[in-house]
């Protein structure tokens, strides 16, 4: 891959990376300003209900992050975009799509009919 295209994904990644941190910072301080006490049990109960929710989320996206993390490392390693698999080049359509992707479109295809036989 040529340098002008992995620095625009290492700044697409990048800037990615700050928007989640930055959504991260703001639900822990949400959830620890103590605004939300709610004497009606069923309020109680939507609150927390939208809580968890937001928890899953955020656990989503902790775990986008560490994959963004990770793509930042194989971007100055020098491995960004070849398929952990069979070594080809990621196509920069799938790259555009998902820049954490480690599979070309191929290998991914793969494995996913390879789980769905699984009954994964």
């Amino acid at each position: 891959m040529n340098p002008e295209r992995l620095e625009y994904f290492k700044k697409l990644l990048e800037h990615r990376l700050n928007e989640l941190i930055h959504s991260a910072e703001g639900t822990v301080s949400g959830m620890t300003d103590g605004k939300d006490n709610y004497p009606d049990p069923t309020d109680r109960a939507a609150m927390e209900s939208d809580r968890n929710f937001l928890l899953r989320i955020r656990d989503r996206e902790r775990k986008l992050i560490q994959k963004i993390r990770e793509a930042l490392m194989r971007i100055d390693e020098g491995s960004f975009g070849i398929c952990e698999v069979c070594g080809e080049d990621i196509s920069d359509k799938r790259l555009e799509a998902r820049p954490v992707t480690t599979l070309c479109i191929r290998c991914k295809e793969k494995q996913e009919s390879m789980e769905k036989a699984r009954g994964l």
